[in-house]
């Protein structure tokens, strides 16, 4: 994690002290940027479709995304 730049540590003698440097939004904005990339390929749609498809969202949870989505374009 510290490779990644997630964390980052104090030394105090044979003991580390590990923290975050980014926050946990920040953390998941980048995983899922990469997840949508890597295993989606890069479509948000494709993303929906699978969840609809394993029955893991609902048609009210759906139609809240498209309520965010239509508030956000006003």
């Amino acid at each position: 994690m510290e490779d990644k730049g997630v964390v980052a540590y104090e030394a105090f003698g044979k003991t580390h002290q590990y923290y975050p440097t980014i926050t946990k939004e920040e953390y998941r904005k980048k995983y899922m940027q990469k997840t949508i990339q890597n295993y989606f390929e890069n479509s948000y749609k494709n993303v929906v479709s699978y969840f609809a498809k394993e029955e893991k969202i609902s048609v009210e949870e759906l139609k809240e995304i498209i309520a965010i989505i239509e508030n956000k374009q006003n």
